[in-house]
């Protein structure tokens, strides 16, 4: 009875006429005390069981988001000549960093309605709950112009290089100032703007040797973390006026 509802649920299962198969040039990050930024080689195929389709284009959207965490963006204003803070807007949900690469303009291969259902504009991916529309978009562009600047927030939009409908493939820049934790690549097939297939896997982002016994020093034992900075300024100060006479004699 069982291998009968088994064999029922897999013929009435659809059959996808287009999959992805996906390949990664490296399956994890490491964060050295000399990281300086890497890269990531995004490939793949498109595994088909039917003949290519000519009625609509194809997509290819590749997107490498970092951990998810809480930021809040101010805004200043000059009052009696200083700067001060004057507004304020918590952004409950932002990648710490967000890659989004296209063989085409997003709005090309993906309608607005299915970027409203998968958020994967970077616009979408920033999330402000309590805040009025307007001033959710004003401060939600702030942070994108804001980390764009410093390499977090990446927008590709003829990054993905489509061969024959049937071999892709993407380099994502890693900047140096990665936060650490899983990072999550997710692969999408569209058609007709609509999306036909997703693929998604994880890429661990790690701090390794001498900055990973610094970041668990500083967080397991903050004294002797303290004390230790401490020692080393002294001491860099002492041997560099130490120099300094030395070279005046």
């Amino acid at each position: 009875m069982i291998r009968l509802l088994v064999l029922f649920l897999l013929i009435a299962a659809p059959v996808k006429a287009e999959e992805i198969v996906l390949g990664l040039s490296r399956d994890q990050v490491s964060i050295t005390a000399t990281f300086e930024g890497s890269e990531i080689l995004i490939f793949g195929a498109i595994k088909r069981d039917a003949p290519i389709r000519t009625d609509s284009d194809l997509g290819v959207i590749v997107t490498v988001a970092g951990p998810d965490m809480p930021v809040t963006v101010r805004k200043k204003d000059r009052r009696l000549g200083i700067w001060v803070n004057t507004e304020s807007v918590d952004v409950d949900v932002a990648p710490t960093f967000y890659a989004v690469a296209t063989n085409r303009p997003l709005t090309e291969i993906l309608t607005f309605t299915e970027d409203l259902n998968t958020r994967i504009s970077t616009q979408r991916a920033i999330r402000s709950v309590g805040a009025t529309v307007d001033s959710a978009e004003t401060f939600t562009e702030a942070l994108i112009r804001i980390r764009a600047n410093q390499g977090l927030y990446q927008t590709l939009p003829t990054g993905v290089l489509v061969q024959e409908e049937s071999l892709f493939r993407t380099l994502i820049p890693l900047p140096a100032n990665l936060t650490e934790g899983d990072y999550k690549a997710e692969i999408y097939l569209t058609r007709g703007g609509e999306i036909v297939d997703l693929y998604t896997t994880t890429i661990p982002v790690k701090k390794v040797g001498l900055e990973r016994w610094l970041y668990n020093l500083a967080h397991e034992n903050a004294f002797l973390y303290g004390l230790m900075s401490l020692s080393i300024a002294i001491a860099a100060g002492w041997g560099a006026s130490a120099i300094f006479t030395v070279l005046r004699r």
